[in-house]
């Protein structure tokens, strides 16, 4: 089998989850990195026994390079995908696709006539609460689903912000907590109740108003395809990163993840699932354990094209129209009417 010589543009924080998954498959090598900040690129090259460019269209120019990885801050997800693509590269990105549903519809064009695909790294679908919890609604053994919620309070503070400038801003982040934290459970609701048909959200910005000229606090109501309702509440305030809780309300039963524990509860029964384990090292709890697989599935489609097993640009736009709708839905104070 042929060996994947792998590229990850930007050395940001988790670019390091995107790596250790690049070293842990056997029939893949990380061939180089580019990063801006030279210094950093050039000893972290020399960590990783790679090579380094600190302009990302020059590395692109490698013949023997086939997958390039995107870890860049949002703003500049379009512009390096198309130059992947264009460049006859396959491309694995970090969430969110684009900054909106305008640069989706470009990238899509480009990837259908690309030689490429296009993977976004939703892992938290890979978790194994999230998997057990889509085989037993796929399943029906719990009946209709009749609600679903989801409460997601993190914590972000002033660093976090002034590291990374291009946080905070809509320009170059399209939003904040929406966009970037809680996109991910978003897609964790709509992929559970089978899509979003309307919904009706409010954005604010409370205690972090001086730091951050987006949202820092969301909530939604949704109207779930499958014809549940869902409520969804998150915020980037609170005194630490709280697991995610999220409870799903069947005809037969109640599913509760809780502190990363899948529990079902009948009646005045309650049984234990399955448990998230905690990543070690360096990948953070909250981002999940799920970015090896989510990779590694990638990588297998792109040795056997005909089985797509990743998420594709088509799947990814799904949750960026959504957070696109309650931005839309804050604004006017309506409900917003989602297209299949």
């Amino acid at each position: 089998m042929k060996t994947l010589q792998a590229a990850v543009i930007g050395c940001g924080s988790i670019h390091t989850c995107h790596v250790a998954a690049i070293e842990h498959d056997s029939d893949s090598q990380l061939r180089a990195i580019a990063e801006t900040d030279i210094a950093k690129g050039q000893a972290l090259a020399q960590g990783y026994g790679c090579d380094f460019y600190a302009d990302y269209h020059q590395m692109l120019r490698d013949p023997l390079i086939d997958v390039v990885h995107i870890c860049l801050p949002h703003h500049l997800h379009l512009e390096a995908i198309l130059a992947a693509l264009a460049a006859g590269k396959h491309v694995f990105t970090e969430k969110p696709l684009a900054l909106n549903i305008g640069e989706v519809q470009v990238l899509r064009q480009a990837a259908e006539k690309a030689q490429g695909q296009v993977g976004v790294c939703y892992q938290n679908r890979l978790n194994p609460s999230s998997q057990k919890i889509k085989a037993l609604l796929d399943s029906g053994q719990l009946g209709n689903m009749l609600s679903i919620k989801a409460v997601l309070t993190w914590s972000r503070s002033g660093t976090y912000y002034s590291e990374s400038p291009w946080r905070g801003r809509f320009e170059t982040e399209g939003g904040s907590l929406l966009i970037n934290q809680a996109i991910h459970t978003l897609d964790l609701m709509q992929w559970f109740g089978g899509g979003v048909c309307a919904l009706k959200g409010a954005v604010e910005r409370t205690f972090l108003s001086d730091l951050t000229e987006n949202e820092d606090t969301a909530m939604a109501s949704l109207k779930m395809g499958n014809g549940a309702r869902g409520f969804f509440y998150a915020t980037n305030c609170h005194s630490t990163d709280s697991p995610l809780l999220l409870e799903i309300h069947c005809e037969k039963g109640l599913l509760q993840l809780h502190h990363n524990a899948l529990w079902l509860i009948e009646g005045e029964n309650k049984t234990l699932l399955v448990s998230d384990q905690s990543p070690a090292g360096k990948i953070k709890s909250y981002w999940g354990d799920s970015h090896r697989q989510a990779i590694s599935n990638f990588y297998h489609s792109v040795r056997h094209p005909e089985e797509k097993n990743y998420i594709s640009v088509s799947q990814a736009e799904v949750s960026l129209n959504i957070v696109g709708a309650i931005y839309r839905s804050s604004q006017s104070g309506r409900w917003i009417t989602l297209a299949d």
